[in-house]
């Protein structure tokens, strides 16, 4: 078995025993294809609760900090994340993820950048619309809702695929693109109100 399903099983017990999560929409999911999975950031445990819940292997973009960390980089290497330069454009990271897309992989994105401090979504940096209008890959929307508190309710929802093929000749089509996936994510958010 491998460090990342051993993983991905591990968290999984954790994640239905202290936040009975449940997940909403997985039929929503592209069975095949490169998929951008872009989800709200609320907690540190959001990619291990993004990668256990979707129904394929995701690979996430983590801040380059945490692969100078000996023990922790051989671990999220084998969990299938790539590092990226936060604040900067990071051209190795943009290809890395163009590349896994390529290849029909999924690569999980937090359009925010960083966790929201109040809980409410952010305003949306353009990586996620990036890998969309630049490859083939469909946007998956992803909504965290509720609280990792031990015992408290935790939903993850999965929305259908945002269509941005009418942007992908526009001028400003990455703005447009990143307000209409942060739109749909809202959109879920807004659903368990």
């Amino acid at each position: 078995m491998s460090l990342y399903a051993v993983g991905r099983s591990l968290f999984y017990t954790y994640f239905k025993l202290f936040n009975r999560v449940e997940a909403i929409g997985i039929e929503n999911v592209p069975k095949e294809g490169g998929i951008v999975a872009c989800s709200n950031h609320i907690s540190a445990l959001d990619p291990p609760l993004l990668g256990t819940m979707f129904p394929r292997k995701v690979h996430f973009m983590a801040k380059a900090e945490l692969f100078t960390i000996p023990i922790l980089k051989s671990i999220i290497k084998a969990m299938g994340a790539f590092p990226v330069r936060r604040g900067m454009g990071d051209k190795q990271a943009l290809r890395t993820g163009l590349q896994m897309v390529g290849e029909q992989k999924v690569i999980g994105i937090f359009p925010e950048g960083t966790r929201s401090k109040d809980g409410k979504l952010q305003k949306g940096l353009a990586g996620s619309a990036f890998f969309a209008l630049k490859s083939e890959a469909k946007v998956v929307p992803c909504a965290i809702v509720g609280s990792y508190a031990p015992f408290k309710k935790l939903k993850i929802y999965f929305g259908e695929p945002v269509d941005l093929e009418d942007l992908k000749d526009q001028k400003g089509a990455t703005q447009l693109a990143t307000d209409r996936i942060m739109l749909h994510i809202q959109q879920l958010i807004d659903q368990d109100a």
